[in-house]
């Protein structure tokens, strides 16, 4: 599997809302995620914020992707009633699995 194919994994079970668990089949243990609204530094940490507020109604068209030896940078059109904004999210590897996660998008969109 690519390491694109695997961004692309992780982009098909967030957006399902859905056995979130399966994230950690592409996690390391210390995953460190920063975004807007929450950071953390475990992939347990992650994905208990993921599980405990999950994503629900919302939707994702990719825009365009861009990888190297150990990064994926996607960036794409997100929707949720009422709020629209493109995002971008960086995924660092270790090996075939994601070490570190970066969202960037204009936060003030939510806030309306």
């Amino acid at each position: 599997m690519t390491l694109q194919e695997i961004a692309l994994q992780y982009m098909s079970i967030f957006f399902s809302g859905r056995d979130l668990h399966r994230l950690y089949d592409i996690f390391v243990d210390d995953l460190i995620f920063e975004g807007p609204f929450h950071s953390s530094n475990t992939a347990a940490a992650y994905i208990e914020s993921l599980i405990a507020d999950p994503p629900i109604d919302c939707s994702y068209v990719l825009q365009k992707s861009f990888a190297n030896k150990n990064c994926v940078n996607l960036i794409y059109d997100f929707r949720k009633p009422g709020i629209a904004v493109t995002m971008c999210q960086v995924f660092e590897f270790r090996g075939q699995k994601i070490c570190r996660i970066q969202l960037i998008f204009d936060s003030a969109v939510f806030e309306r």
